[in-house]
């Protein structure tokens, strides 16, 4: 039976059809020992109450799996309307705690809370942007490293990229998604499940056939998958596009089930034995308190996440269950993954973690005594600059702490309809003094983002901000009072990608006039005016900031970006040139101090400026590729070619090293290099316009109009004209004389 049926009572029999003297002529002992069999029978049998016996088992394998964005109540197994077979079996296999909750509702801080066992206010990492792991972080991977596990790690998405620190102690780092878009592309594309769960199959069978061929047992693994199908936007791929068109978010929920079943499969089938932990990183509201997606509140339907521990393969390898697994109603936190991990591998439990291990039947049960947990959600406050939200649960009862505090108990209220806060002041007290036994929660001030990760985090619909942190907030800054300015960010991001600028547009001059201190605002709508092809206008928004006096570092890097682009370079030169020790808008500054420089003709500022930007991002390519650009303007065909040797070994996808790979060979000659490497690069990314224009123009100039014409066309149809104005035209003239 599995997890997801309840017994139901038959239809009552018809009077005609009792016959009395089937049970009175059992004599009353034995009738009473059936009876008592038959509960024991219901007992354990009924969903919930089955008792699994998760044991420690030295050298097991661990197969941890993440699914961004999943709501608990999403999965059949938690009563939910998608179909996820594969997933409710894994919970019919093992224990699915019904009380499980993040500490964070993003994808990189809650992340680094599973890897770690910490809190957020321990290890540091508040939001997507702008912070790191630090190096060194004790972590699953790394621990277990130690301990002589290979491990190795596949994920979907840009917020778990290596270059944010996860990445420590793994053997192999599979974050292999793309690095060629470019900073105008919302819509880049996720690795779905279905792409990234292979790869983790395939480097599992390897290790199994390596191991197989010499006939030793060899060292145990460690794998984490993460897959990030259910994140908006919601499209789930066939059939379940047709089955859930009414509600994709479930179909992409049911399509990441389906991706994953033959990676369990697998681990049934094992020789050996393989702790798997499946969980999410956060939920996602769907409209829950008037928030669509996640990131601004901490309510259940962000912050409650599902919990599936089980034991397959080894002894049973290849057997399914035989009975219903067991559904804990205790609590259980993401701290409280590492520490189960290690102490089911038969590895010591580092002292002074917050989590405990849920492997002992006493801790999964709902007597257990409680402990306090803390949660967050930042992003309000470091995007938007509105009040900082943490809060804590003890057993139910949930407090939020906010300039409208409030307080929930989830027994009774598990929807989060009436706030109690001011109904018992000694209870509210108690739970004030859980929240304060943290210590200072407020995040420190971030880190600079490249112009690239930035880019990247705002085509996955992450809205980054710089805003200054304020001495005092009121019930004005209360989120509660401002989600419909998030859901109106949301709608403008959404029309931008669906090409309905104009919308955009309108949108954020709605949120400016309603909130005239938000940045991020200024800074969005400054560059939807700039793509839209009106560059004074966009340089006459980011001034009305100033003017009011929106001063943050971030917004003036813009500026001085924009006006670089406006050939107003001395300007741009004097705003940028005092903001590129900020720790916030530096390397953004940087990169656009060095382009004024080059602009100006001041190579040798530029070449500095470039060269302590590389120094500082070693991990990144684009100051390398802003060197071999600027090599190329001096006629250094070598040092550019190594410049973008350079960069391409760093993200192999890059768009732009492989177009400057094209103009090297180009101008050395080798024209159908060239071609091929313009090709690719316009392939990687379609809004790289130099690769673009280019690839359309030289072709042009060999003689090949018939193989130019495509690209031209392209580029006349979707390059921003703010910025290629002059080739615009030449491009329309050119088209024009071939006709």
């Amino acid at each position: 039976m599995s997890a997801k049926k309840r017994l139901r009572p038959g239809k009552p029999a018809s009077p005609a059809a009792v016959v009395r003297p089937a049970w009175s002529r059992l004599g009353i002992a034995v009738w009473a020992s059936l009876v008592v069999l038959a509960i024991v029978a219901l007992v354990y049998f009924w969903p919930g109450t089955s008792q699994i016996d998760l044991r420690p088992v030295k050298g097991q394998n661990v197969l941890l799996i993440t699914i961004d964005t999943l709501r608990a109540d999403a999965l059949g197994s938690y009563g939910g309307p998608a179909a996820t077979p594969a997933l409710d079996t894994l919970a019919s296999e093992g224990v699915r705690f019904d009380f499980a909750h993040a500490h964070a509702v993003l994808t990189l801080p809650s992340h680094a809370s599973i890897l770690t066992g910490e809190y957020p206010v321990t290890h540091g990492v508040r939001e997507n942007s702008g912070y790191r792991l630090p190096a060194g972080a004790r972590t699953i991977a790394t621990m277990l490293k130690r301990a002589g596990y290979a491990t190795a790690a596949f994920v979907a998405a840009f917020p778990v990229h290596s270059r944010f620190g996860l990445n420590a102690g793994f053997d192999v780092y599979d974050d292999r998604f793309g690095d060629g878009f470019g900073p105008v592309d919302l819509a880049m594309p996720e690795r779905p499940a279905s792409k990234v769960v292979p790869l983790a199959r395939e480097w599992i069978a390897g290790r199994a056939a390596s191991v197989s061929g010499t006939g030793r047992s060899g060292s145990p693994w460690f794998v984490w998958v993460h897959v990030f199908d259910p994140h908006a936007p919601y499209q789930p791929p066939p059939p379940f596009d047709a089955h859930y068109d009414a509600r994709p978010y479930f179909g992409e929920v049911a399509a990441t089930d389906a991706a994953l079943a033959p990676l369990l499969e697998d681990v049934r089938k094992s020789a050996r034995p393989t702790l798997v932990i499946a969980t999410s990183d956060h939920g996602e509201g769907l409209g829950d308190h008037g928030e669509e997606a996640h990131g601004i509140f901490a309510y259940e339907s962000t912050l409650r996440v599902p919990l599936i521990m089980a034991q397959l393969g080894g002894a049973s390898a290849g057997a399914g269950s035989s009975r219903p697994g067991e559904v804990s109603r205790a609590a259980a936190r993401h701290v409280d993954i590492l520490p189960t991990i290690l102490e089911a591998v038969g590895e010591p439990v580092p002292g002074g973690l917050p989590g405990r291990t849920l492997l002992p039947r006493q801790e999964r049960r709902s007597g257990a005594p409680p402990r306090s947990t803390y949660f967050e959600a930042m992003s309000g406050m470091l995007a938007h600059g509105w009040a900082p939200l943490s809060g804590v649960l003890v057993d139910r009862d949930k407090f939020i702490d906010l300039p409208v505090a409030e307080r929930y108990d989830l027994a009774a209220d598990p929807a989060e309809r009436s706030n109690l806060h001011g109904t018992s002041p000694e209870r509210d007290r108690m739970l004030e003094a859980a929240l304060t036994a943290f210590g200072p929660v407020l995040p420190g001030r971030r880190a600079a983002e490249d112009p690239d990760t930035a880019a990247r985090l705002r085509a996955l619909g992450y809205v980054s901000g710089t805003a200054p942190a304020k001495a005092t907030y009121t019930e004005a800054d209360d989120p509660k009072r401002l989600i419909d300015i998030d859901s109106a960010v949301h709608r403008a991001l959404e029309a931008y990608g669906a090409g309905r600028p104009d919308e955009a547009v309108q949108i954020y001059g709605q949120v400016i006039e309603r909130r005239p201190d938000m940045e991020m605002a200024y800074r969005h709508l400054a560059f939807l005016e700039y793509q839209r092809g009106d560059l004074p206008r966009a340089i006459a928004v980011l001034r009305q900031a100033v003017a009011r006096g929106v001063t943050v570092p971030k917004l003036l890097a813009l500026l001085g970006e924009y006006l670089s682009d406006a050939g107003q370079m001395a300007e741009a030169i004097r705003t940028l040139e005092p903001l590129v020790q900020d720790p916030v808008a530096g390397t953004e500054a940087l990169n656009a101090l060095g382009v004024a420089y080059a602009r100006a003709g001041r190579a040798d500022d530029a070449r500095r400026a470039f060269n302590r930007l590389a120094e500082a991002m070693p991990g990144s390519s684009g100051p390398l590729e802003n060197l071999g650009v600027l090599a190329l303007g001096q006629r250094d065909v070598r040092a550019a070619r190594q410049y973008f040797d350079r960069a391409l070994a760093i993200s192999p996808n890059s768009s732009r090293a492989l177009a400057g790979l094209g103009a090297t060979a180009y101008e050395t000659g080798d024209h159908e290099a060239a071609y091929r490497a313009w090709g690719r690069a316009v392939q990687l990314d379609p809004n790289n316009f130099d690769a673009l224009f280019s690839l359309g123009i030289n072709l042009a100039r060999d003689g090949r109009m018939s193989d130019a014409r495509p690209y031209l066309e392209r580029f006349l149809q979707s390059a921003p004209p703010a910025r290629y104005a002059d080739k615009l035209r030449g491009v329309s003239r050119l088209l024009q004389a071939e006709r």
